[in-house]
């Protein structure tokens, strides 16, 4: 069973990164939001590897992949990624800072709340593999919306 404190966060944590969408603008969530999904269904499909793996675990008892993992990628992972894609796309150097950023504070920080609030902590990952973890991912979140760029433009130059 889930406490009340687990659910606490979790609403938050769904909550907060999908209001600030409303900040981002209609223009840039339509351009950034496919590469941004895609990422998201890849973090889940590499939570489920994780969770079978035992990378991490959930201090309340047998907590479900939904209220577990699940409001991590749906929460702040899929919005932080489009608007780290906003402030930083066509800046390859500027776009790699700001993940290390994002993801050292995950791995190294916000870890370690979640640990003293007793919701998740690491389990058979160091902050450094959990950091490699988050950030391989980065790659392929800025090649999706290469790609999408690439075939939108195309799309609209004149046969």
């Amino acid at each position: 069973m889930i406490t009340k404190r687990h659910l606490v966060f979790n609403l938050v944590i769904l909550a907060v990164p999908w209001l600030s969408l409303l900040f981002l603008g209609k223009r840039n969530v339509k351009r950034y939001a496919l590469a941004g999904a895609f990422i998201a269904v890849f973090a889940i499909s590499n939570q489920i590897l994780g969770r079978i793996r035992q990378w991490w675990k959930f201090y309340d008892k047998k907590v479900p992949f939904l209220k577990g993992e699940l409001p991590f990628s749906m929460g702040p992972f899929m919005p932080l990624s489009m608007w780290i894609l906003k402030y930083s796309y066509g800046n390859f150097k500027k776009f790699v800072l700001m993940n290390i950023v994002a993801d050292g504070f995950f791995a190294f920080l916000f870890i370690e709340v979640l640990k003293k609030l007793r919701i998740a902590s690491l389990n058979r990952l160091s902050p450094v593999k959990f950091f490699i973890y988050l950030h391989y991912k980065a790659y392929l979140l800025y090649g999706v919306q290469w790609l999408y760029e690439k075939l939108r433009k195309k799309r609209q130059v004149p046969a």
